[in-house]
């Protein structure tokens, strides 16, 4: 039977537009979305035959003080197809200082070299599934670490220094070399200049501070479980978070080299970081929300809302001045403690990690940028999005608590507390948040506690909250602690467990090419669960001491009332139905902030105490929840069945640093 001539065409445009599709993944990515305007990039280059090079890049600063310019270490995967065609590529960056030291991802892979010092395996899986797809990906050594001269400046300009001008060389405007010390230039001429920054902790933080330099070529950055603030990393409002400061960190990741030679900048950390928790010139140069109005990248944040190593006031404040100064940006927020989402939601993780690269990196239209901003995690790997973060309508609400009912618990409402009303507790420096919130309705005297009523609807909590709060000492020096308690029964990620909510599994899966020296299967894991009676989902510390000066602790007057408020993480949570909201004031949250010097006795005024809480709906969502006549929440049955339950005290990580 003879075909139609208009079926004939048809046909003819069918095979084109095979061979076409077939032909485009081969082409450079500039000239493929010129011509095919494709929306993913393929894994069409050669991984085994990729080319492997090592470059020394200039950073114009003398740390250690030897003299000569400090280069750091620059490990480079690149396909080699492109170079030979004459076209140029993106980067994909992971600037690190622990490639020696301590390695990355959750089995803590190292960089790996050969005998002739050329680099074998490059940590986690961005080379092994990237490259492939037409992207170089360069994994950098912070100064004073690995291969990198001088020293560990702990987020400082040395720390910034270090990955930004590996992002100048990438764009033709710092010198490379081919080795440590020699003359031979390096040149970047296969890079298009497209960079995009990635990491978690230490280097999630860096690619923070190299952003907030407004660094041309820079085009999006994806902080994992990242710093904002270093002086929120090891102090909160003055109260001290942990008994060590940077100079622990520094020596940590440092190489032997770097430690012999980098005794001033390690006495600088120690002299310029007073552990009284006033804020000195070395906590400004490593704050980059002031800078947010710099950034030029886009912005892929990630992070645990239970993440009690980097707390999430760290992605909350940064997230806002972002907001404030219109940067493009996205989030996810889980429900783990210091976690990699390769670890928490792998396929949809590097999906999406896949198309947002190939949107900011190679400009394809592929539509993520029109899809919500936020993926918060509402229960174990049980996923929402919102079109925005925080959601419309949402609004801070005062929230007063009142004095407590025949039972000694206080209530928790939008009536403020009559004059005179006061509730007074004593700062246990062994009790902590867990010991508070299991025993929220019965009166001990560490705490003060506040409860709403059974609330008649869901309730939901999305942002940044902050408690105010009048308190007389009865001792010259006072920490304090507020907590967002979600009463009833539920099924959690167990993130006090060692896994933070993760349990890693025997199987493997394969993300990426291999070759000999640098697989990419990674174990598996699968989400650690508990059943609990009650939810923290928020909670802030501060040192009485900065009531008049946020910047400076001064000594309390016994029995004179001072007022100060407490900055608490961000958070996105619901309350169910039947569940209560409670807030818990008390002093040293233990295991979480060191206690004062002389722990004593505070009384609140409540009529002076308030908490801004950001309901979406506002007031009244807040009003409809409350109202009486709500049923108190019935227990129910675990989706996870057989699993422990949680445990009775916070379990905390021993290192005194950051976990990578």
């Amino acid at each position: 039977m003879p075909i139609p001539a208009r079926a004939t065409r048809f046909r003819l445009v069918v095979l084109l537009a095979a061979s076409a599709a077939l032909l485009l993944p081969l082409l450079s990515p500039a000239y493929a979305a010129d011509r095919g305007r494709p929306t993913e990039s393929k894994p069409v280059y050669s991984y085994a035959n990729a080319l492997r090079e090592s470059v020394w890049v200039d950073t114009g600063l003398d740390g250690d003080g030897d003299g000569r310019s400090d280069r750091v270490a620059a490990d480079i995967i690149r396909p080699r197809e492109p170079a030979e065609r004459g076209r140029k590529i993106p980067v994909i960056m992971d600037a690190s200082p622990y490639y020696a030291c301590c390695g990355r991802g959750n089995e803590s892979q190292k960089k790996t070299y050969d005998a002739d010092g050329d680099v074998v395996q490059f940590p986690l899986y961005y080379d092994n599934y990237f490259v492939p797809r037409g992207y170089a990906f360069v994994a950098v050594d912070f100064a004073g670490t690995n291969r990198s001269d001088g020293c560990v400046d702990v987020g400082g300009r040395s720390d910034v220094t270090s990955a930004k001008a590996v992002v100048d060389w990438l764009n033709g405007r710092a010198r490379g070399y081919t080795s440590r010390t020699g003359d031979e230039r390096a040149r970047a001429t296969w890079s298009n200049g497209a960079t995009g920054m990635i990491g978690k902790s230490y280097d999630g933080t860096v690619a923070n501070g190299v952003a907030a330099t407004g660094v041309e070529g820079l085009k999006t950055i994806v902080p994992i479980g990242a710093i904002s603030s270093w002086y929120d990393y090891y102090f909160q409002q003055g109260a001290p978070l942990y008994d060590s400061g940077p100079e622990w960190l520094s020596n940590y990741v440092e190489s032997p080299e770097a430690r012999a030679r980098c005794g001033a900048v390690q006495q600088r950390l120690i002299d310029e970081a007073p552990r009284n928790g006033d804020w000195t010139r070395l906590w400004d140069e490593r704050n980059h929300v002031p800078d947010a109005g710099k950034v030029k990248a886009s912005v892929f944040v990630v992070h645990g809302q239970q993440d009690l190593n980097v707390r999430a006031k760290h992605f909350g404040q940064w997230w806002d001045a972002l907001a404030a100064e219109g940067v493009q940006r996205k989030i996810w927020l889980s429900q783990t403690g210091h976690v990699d989402p390769f670890d928490f939601r792998r396929a949809e993780w590097v999906r999406t990690l896949h198309r947002w690269f190939d949107h900011e990196l190679l400009g394809y239209d592929n539509g993520i940028d029109d899809e919500p901003m936020a993926d918060i995690e509402t229960a174990p790997d049980r996923w929402q999005t919102s079109r925005h973060w925080p959601p419309r309508g949402t609004d801070a609400v005062a929230v007063k608590p009142g004095k407590g009912t025949r039972d000694g618990v206080g209530t928790l409402g939008l009536k403020p507390a009559p004059r005179g009303a006061a509730e007074t507790f004593t700062d246990d420096p062994a009790r902590g948040e867990a010991d508070w919130a299991a025993r929220l309705d019965t009166p001990t005297p560490d705490k003060a506690g506040f409860v709403t009523a059974p609330l008649a609807k869901d309730l939901r909590i999305s942002g940044s909250s902050r408690v105010t709060v009048t308190a007389t000492p009865s001792t010259a020096t006072a920490h304090l602690s507020a907590v967002l308690v979600d009463l009833g029964p539920d099924t959690i990620r167990d993130y006090t467990a060692a896994g933070e909510g993760i349990v890693t599994l025997p199987e493997r899966s394969c993300w990426g090419a291999a070759r000999e020296g640098d697989s990419p299967c990674f174990k598996e894991t699968a989400a650690k669960t508990a059943d609990v009676d009650y939810t923290v989902f928020s909670r802030g510390w501060a040192d009485l001491g900065t009531y008049a000066d946020p910047r400076t602790e001064r000594p309390l007057t016994p029995g004179r009332a001072h007022t100060l408020t407490i900055d608490l993480a961000s958070s996105d949570h619901v309350i169910p139905a039947g569940h209560r909201l409670a807030l818990i004031v008390a002093g040293t949250d233990a295991g979480l902030i060191e206690p004062p010097a002389t722990p004593g006795q505070l009384t609140l005024d409540l009529r002076r105490t308030t908490a801004e809480l950001p309901f979406v709906g506002g007031l009244r969502a807040f009003a409809d929840a409350t109202r009486p006549g709500a049923p108190a929440a019935a227990p129910r049955e675990s989706r996870y069945e057989g699993l422990p339950q949680a445990p009775e005290a916070l379990r905390l990580p021993s290192e005194k640093g950051l976990i990578p």
